[in-house]
């Protein structure tokens, strides 16, 4: 079976295999609540041979084994280059661990290019191996680029015999409207907390509530950020360890988490600024600011920097920078 133990995925799997009309449904929400797990075990129904009615994948006749094992001749999974690995991992498909980029060699590409959109309609012109269905799903689906997905258009409206995809997507908006008009939308929640905070703690997440808030009530990503070493204690400690200049706080973060961690402190402290409670970190943690306009000002400076979080020319000293630029804020904000 997969590996896609998310417990509120099974309402919605269920409606999904209920009201599914299209041969072609655009799963959409926000990032790190299973829009993933839920697109593939769509595939994985769709494709059993013993399944009942409205009823998910058995998970035991020859076409599921055939898909937990990655094997299955009618599934296609197409991601980019640079979450190929990861992705596949986290569903428990078999992947081949990519070599690390050689200098001078450009890294994997987080696209979804148009040659992987021909190779992928090649597999839907060839004939079901099963004689069941053909089932193509895009992850995430914004990340097709204009040519690619341009490519896919003509085979998205008028799919050959039993193909059907699975479009699962974190920002639907970034798709062209060419794409979504052709798809049924399948929203996806955020899970309720207790729901999250009880997969969490099955986890091991230790202070798992803290995180989950931190991570705006995304249990997935939650889960991911503490498997990367980061605690309830150090996400709490950070806001007062940034207004006081402190560049350790940031210094092991990667450049697009450091952006992601500043923005939330911002919106936060930008809401108490306004007599409201923050959205990612507990009271205490914070700063009382007084004047919102400098944390407005430093809020739009972040979004300029985000531009450049993939590769900024010098890690250590953008972070400095940010840190510097973050403390003067903060400071401004409280006279």
């Amino acid at each position: 079976m997969l590996n896609a133990d998310l417990p509120w995925l099974q309402a919605p799997l269920a409606q999904a295999l209920a009201r599914a009309r299209s041969h072609a449904l655009l799963v959409q929400g926000p990032a790190g609540v299973g829009q993933l797990e839920l697109a593939v075990k769509l595939a994985q129904s769709w494709l059993c041979e013993d399944r009942a009615e409205g009823q998910p994948a058995c998970g035991h006749c020859a076409s599921c084994r055939l898909f937990a094992s990655g094997t299955h001749p009618d599934f296609q999974l197409l991601l980019p280059e640079a979450l190929d690995a990861s992705a596949r991992e986290s569903l428990g498909l078999p992947f081949e661990e990519a070599e690390a980029p050689k200098a001078g060699k450009a890294k994997p590409s987080r696209e979804i290019k148009v040659e992987a959109v021909r190779n992928l309609l090649s597999f839907a012109q060839a004939t079901s191996a099963r004689g069941k269905a053909k089932v193509v799903v895009i992850f995430p689906a914004e990340a097709l680029n204009g040519v690619a997905a341009n490519a896919l258009l003509k085979t998205l409206e008028e799919p050959a015999g039993l193909l059907r995809f699975v479009l699962a997507s974190h920002d639907s908006a970034g798709l062209l409207p060419t794409i979504r008009s052709r798809c049924q939308p399948l929203p996806l929640a955020l899970p309720e907390r207790s729901a999250a905070l009880a997969w969490l703690s099955a986890k091991g997440v230790a202070d798992a509530g803290g995180l989950l808030d931190a991570t705006g009530g995304r249990p997935q990503q939650a889960l991911q950020w503490f498997n990367d070493g980061l605690t309830d204690a150090a996400w709490q400690a950070l806001p007062k360890r940034v207004a006081r200049g402190e560049v350790a706080a940031l210094s092991d973060w990667a450049p697009a988490r450091v952006i992601d961690a500043l923005q939330r402190l911002c919106h936060d402290l930008v809401r108490r600024a306004h007599g409201q409670p923050g959205q990612f970190f507990a009271a205490a943690s914070l700063p009382s600011p007084k004047r919102p306009g400098p944390l407005l000002s430093w809020e739009a400076e972040l979004r300029r920097a985000a531009r450049h979080a993939e590769h900024p020319l010098n890690a250590g000293l953008w972070i400095e920078a940010l840190v510097a630029q973050a403390r003067s804020a903060i400071t401004a904000a409280a006279r």
